[in-house]
């Protein structure tokens, strides 16, 4: 019998090995759904929750392991997950730690996708949610019950920029038991220790800063104690959460100038804040670097930096359909939701239907503050408030 392979058999089973020794700036992308193992003893060994090996596509190739292992060191973390998107982070949060008859408490200007969450949690799955209001600190001892488990909490708020007393809610929480979760997107990790400020998880959306091109959906979960990672583990392959390695090879691509892009939009938003801030058809300006935000004292003591995103309040003169027009002139700013790209955005917000006791009657708009000259982004805000 010829030993012989056939075409079509070498078309699968090449002899082919490309040689050592090549070494790039680049992390190579591991495509895989089957990862093969060199016998059966390997297969039966290999646990999918142990990262020194590989079992399956969806719990990891050396693409995405690089990857969570590099956004753990940004965060100072121990531990790193990559889901979907950010939404799929928060719901692996909560699926891995809430069960029917749990109760969670989230801050009141939290990423409203959560707060949809919630509430399904509250009418699907017997959790009780409740929401609270961002600014209460050490206030929040008094919200915790017996059966809660969890708190969330963002800083700053993603439209209206409260930036909350992170160190007493945690401090408050561990005092009786209960986990903190933080949504740590607005400084992708890089204005805010968060774990050292007392953070038990710390989610993120990699959509934002850490793709850097408006092109990518991506989460992830990050933790510093292995038995919470187990927990969320387990979540995660249960939900079978897992993402493309062309994906993660753009964030990965990414990563080395995170630092740099922050810086850049951090300097052209503080630029087009101040210079809102003067203008009188503007009674408010919503960046956490100023003073008349919210918690601007917390962002002082906690936060080393700033990113590309706040809100305006218009003077409550001008009626939503005048702010409507106002985004509509823009040139350079576009309309959409997301945020960290290059390109600069414009989103109007509802927030009387948003928020419980929302203390402003003006308009509020969000800008997400891009890499453009940011001269440039002051002239067509300019040109669009004579629309009003």
């Amino acid at each position: 019998m010829s030993t012989e392979k056939s075409l079509q058999t070498s078309l699968v089973h090449s002899d082919y090995t490309a040689p050592e020794g090549f070494a790039a700036f680049p992390t190579a992308i591991h495509h895989a759904s089957t990862v093969l193992f060199p016998n059966v003893a390997a297969l039966r060994s290999r646990n999918w929750q142990d990262k020194s090996g590989y079992t399956y596509g969806l719990h990891g190739t050396p693409t995405s392991f690089t990857l969570e292992a590099r956004l753990a060191e940004i965060e100072d973390g121990k531990h790193c997950l990559l889901a979907p998107s950010g939404l799929a982070a928060i719901a692996m949060v909560d699926f891995a730690l809430l069960k029917s008859g749990d109760d969670v408490l989230i801050p009141d200007n939290v990423y409203n996708p959560n707060r949809e969450l919630g509430n399904w949690l509250a009418r699907d799955f017997g959790i009780t949610t409740r929401f609270y209001d961002p600014m209460i600190g050490t206030g929040i001892a008094s919200l915790i019950q017996p059966n809660t488990r969890l708190i969330w909490a963002e800083s700053p708020g993603s439209v209206s920029m409260e930036v909350p007393d992170l160190p007493a809610i945690c401090r408050a929480a561990h005092e009786k038991g209960v986990l903190v979760a933080l949504d740590n997107t607005w400084t992708a990790g890089i204005g805010l220790r968060a774990f050292d400020l007392g953070a038990d998880i710390v989610m993120q959306a990699l959509t934002k800063y850490q793709s850097g091109g408006a092109d990518v959906l991506m989460g992830a979960v990050i933790t510093r104690d292995p038995s919470l990672h187990r927990k969320l583990d387990t979540a995660h392959m249960r939900l079978g959460f897992g993402v493309g390695m062309d994906d993660a090879y753009l964030v990965l691509r990414s990563l080395p100038t995170l630092k740099l892009r922050l810086a850049a939009h951090n300097d052209g938003a503080l630029k087009v804040a101040a210079w809102l801030k003067s203008r009188r058809e503007i009674d408010r300006v919503l960046h956490p670097a100023l003073p008349d935000c919210p918690g601007h004292e917390n962002w002082k003591r906690d936060f080393t930096g700033a990113g590309g995103l706040f809100s305006v309040i218009f003077n409550e003169r001008y009626s939503e359909e005048q702010t409507d027009r106002f985004i509509d002139s823009l040139k350079l700013f576009k309309i959409g939701f997301s945020w960290g790209g290059a390109g600069s955005l414009a989103v109007p917000y509802r927030m009387q239907t948003m928020r419980k006791n929302w203390p402003y009657k003006g308009q509020l708009v969000r800008l997400n503050i891009g890499l453009e000259d940011p001269d440039d982004l002051i002239a067509d805000l300019e040109q669009a408030l004579q629309a009003l």
